[in-house]
């Protein structure tokens, strides 16, 4: 009797461990409790970018190969195309929909966390000063002013070459792709507006081009001038065509040179379709 009672104990604790052992269909955690977090679409540095101090509307398009015209209309910027640091700005339509759910988000996050909470006795009031917008718009990083109409933005621009050098490299998309033209030249030589124009970007933030001016001839196409060792102009200034803008260099080059280039809606174009032919 008591050996049968014994097998029988031992039967049924193998038939436990026999269970255990095998496979079953209820895992192990359950899923159903546990949190999902779903992360916000990333946004390429090619689709959005962060205005940083020194920067323009103007140096932003042309780093990016954009029309300062569409980077405004993305991001309804007004007419003075005025733009502060901090400000993130939409380089491409499909990042539209992201940045504006991100800022609706933070904007949602930030009400929530100022809101006083409902069992609080006494709610302590505080002054609050109206933010400083004007003042934070009207830095020196939105010194690109709305550009004034030139003679030439009426009809025909009528190009002139930048500067007597000759000219040691041309314009290529293939290859070792040169934006535009090189022109020789000792530090010093002058450098002049290729057309009629309004200066909107003077300065050395865009990596690559050294002391760098942008001229904006009639909304459509601009001119730059790159590797000057001294700038003689000023954004906002109205300039005309032959008129001195700065002096050769080769700040951001290994030589002293100007690189000179056009771009028509943002996009660089040979300056040679354009420039009288050398005599």
């Amino acid at each position: 009797m008591v050996k049968g009672a014994v097998w029988l104990i031992s039967a049924l604790v193998a038939v436990l461990i026999t269970g255990c052992a095998a496979p079953h269909s209820v895992p192990v955690q359950d899923r159903s409790r546990t949190k999902v977090v779903r992360q916000a679409p990333s946004v390429s540095s090619s689709s959005v970018y962060v205005v940083r101090k020194g920067d323009t509307l103007y140096s932003i398009a042309f780093r990016h190969g954009l029309s300062y015209r569409t980077v405004a209309r993305l991001n309804n910027i007004s007419g003075d195309y005025q733009i502060y640091p901090g400000q993130r700005l939409v380089l491409k339509p499909s990042a539209q929909k992201i940045v504006r759910d991100s800022s609706a988000q933070a904007k949602s996050t930030s009400a929530k966390s100022s809101t006083v909470s409902k069992t609080d006795k006494k709610p302590v009031k505080k002054q609050i000063k109206p933010p400083k917008t004007v003042e934070k718009r009207t830095n020196s990083t939105a010194s690109a002013n709305r550009p004034k109409k030139t003679a030439s933005a009426a009809g025909r621009i009528h190009w002139q070459w930048p500067s007597k050098g000759r000219l040691i490299t041309s314009f290529k998309t293939k290859g070792q792709v040169n934006k535009g033209l090189n022109l020789a030249g000792r530090k010093g030589d002058p450098v002049f507006a290729a057309a009629s124009g309004t200066v909107v970007y003077a300065g050395n933030g865009l990596l690559g081009y050294g002391n760098l001016i942008i001229i904006d001839h009639n909304q459509n196409f601009l001119s730059a001038y790159a590797h000057n060792s001294r700038v003689l102009v000023r954004e906002s200034d109205k300039v005309t065509a032959g008129d001195k803008i700065a002096e050769m260099g080769r700040s951001g080059a290994e030589r002293v040179m100007l690189h000179f280039e056009i771009r028509r809606d943002g996009v660089p174009v040979n300056p040679l379709r354009y420039l009288p032919k050398k005599q």
